[in-house]
């Protein structure tokens, strides 16, 4: 057994005794009853299960949760699905994220099974854009290597895609 202490969605979890082979998906759905990552493929291929690592010097990454193991987050600061919106004192959601907003309003997903995923890797991807813009015309080109590998089984790339782009577009300082 392991000893770790996280942070997720500002909220800090540990010291806690964990097997170290326990998965930080596993962690985050058995230990903190953090269901919104999915499960997709168990190999890093799909991207259901990205979360959002924030570093020290104010950059962030991407981590698959299915084949990462949760010790090796130990001392980190991480962002799930579950932390995007925002909170009244009782726990109700009041906003979400503009992200989220932008997948609604294009109706980006139908059964949502990849939605966590591609809104955790969305929200980091627009946090870099912020500080290293991009001209407008290379917008889809960087959606495109940024999300390519994500696997939507209801075929709603198109829909994502726009309402990335609509939500990079509306972000103001990610563009040139």
């Amino acid at each position: 057994m392991t000893m770790i202490t996280v942070t997720i969605n500002n909220e800090v979890h540990g010291p806690l005794d964990i097997d170290p082979e326990v998965t930080m998906l596993e962690f985050l759905h058995e230990y903190l009853n953090l269901t919104g990552t999915k499960f997709g493929c168990g190999q890093g291929i799909c991207s259901a299960c990205v979360i959002i690592q924030d570093n020290e010097d104010g950059t962030s990454e991407v981590h698959k949760t299915c084949i990462t193991n949760a010790v090796g987050f130990n001392g980190k600061k991480l962002r799930t699905i579950e932390g995007h919106a925002e909170l009244d004192k009782k726990g109700e959601i009041i906003a979400l994220h503009p992200v989220q907003e932008s997948f609604i309003k294009h109706f980006s997903f139908q059964c949502g099974w990849c939605t966590s995923g591609f809104t955790n890797h969305t929200i980091a991807l627009i946090e870099e854009l912020k500080r290293n813009p991009i001209p407008v015309d290379q917008v889809e080109a960087k959606i495109e290597a940024t999300l390519g590998e994500h696997v939507c089984r209801c075929t709603g790339y198109v829909k994502y895609y726009a309402a990335v782009k609509d939500a990079i577009l509306k972000t103001e300082g990610a563009t040139l």
